[in-house]
């Protein structure tokens, strides 16, 4: 007699399996800056060290290249996602909501990119900036990449789920399309704004390429990862000393997305709503 399992227990089973898949990488990388210099790459494999040290994260943490980097890397991300809030929300409300001669043309225009791998442009991109005298500033990171058509989509599908008659009501009230959007659409736009924003700062903190290839003689505005690269070339022995600092860059980005997860999920079924 054959017995069936249940359904339910079928994909708590395979939950826990993706979810431990994901956080062991993570679990051993945040274990591994506990470990000696000799014990983070000892054969056979050893999951735990036998003594926990906290050596390395004391010194990444007094390292004033890294906090350095830490900060640079902060400050710019809150600049590009709050860059990219803006040039997206309102191009979104132009495309949702305003009717002008070649809207559809220009709509397509700003989709193209979606479908352009990013390393493609890599190097038009970089011959623009140059030219501008953009290279080794904290510009050069934040301007370029704030406008995207992804982004712009998404708050677009969500605009397109306000009502029209509340923009009308606005409109026979003597109001303006800038007080319309002020103040009926941005105060309604928090779960967007979150994934957006969201979106926004992870890009920004995990970029590598971009930074390395327009940052190179001005190292005070080295980012984070290209800092942690760094380290790998020049401290190739200290691994226990590179866990430590990735673990603390990743910590930022861990802790956003763990405080508004429950944004994240939320904005995403309410957008895909229309």
């Amino acid at each position: 007699m054959r017995t069936r399992i249940p359904n339910r227990i079928v994909q708590y089973v395979l939950v826990a399996l993706i979810a431990v898949s994901c956080l062991l990488p993570l679990a051993w990388m945040a274990i591994a800056g506990f470990k000696g210099k000799t014990e983070v790459l000892r054969t056979p494999f050893q999951f735990f060290p036998d003594v926990w040290i906290l050596d390395n994260y004391v010194a990444i943490l007094n390292d004033p290249a890294f906090l350095r980097a830490l900060g640079v890397t902060f400050v710019g991300a809150v600049a590009f996602t709050a860059l990219s809030l803006a040039i997206n929300s309102l191009a979104a409300y132009v495309f949702a909501r305003l009717d002008f001669a070649g809207k559809r043309f220009f709509w397509i225009y700003c989709l193209a990119p979606m479908f352009i791998p990013g390393m493609a442009i890599l190097l038009t991109s970089f011959v623009v900036v140059s030219q501008l005298g953009m290279i080794d500033t904290l510009w050069v990171l934040i301007i370029p990449g704030a406008a995207s058509s992804l982004q712009m989509f998404f708050i677009r599908q969500f605009y397109l789920n306000i009502p029209v008659a509340m923009e009308e009501a606005a409109l026979l009230d003597g109001a303006n399309r800038w007080q319309i959007f002020v103040r009926i659409f941005l105060p309604q736009s928090q779960a967007p704004f979150v994934i957006v924003g969201v979106a926004s700062y992870l890009v920004y903190w995990n970029a590598y390429v971009w930074p390395v290839l327009t940052i190179s003689a001005n190292q005070d505005l080295y980012q984070i990862m290209q800092l942690l690269r760094s380290f790998m070339s020049e401290r190739s022995t200290e691994w226990g000393l590179l866990m430590a600092g990735s673990t603390i860059a990743a910590l930022p980005t861990i802790i956003l997305v763990l405080v508004f997860q429950r944004y994240i999920v939320n904005g995403i079924r309410i957008a895909g709503m229309k």
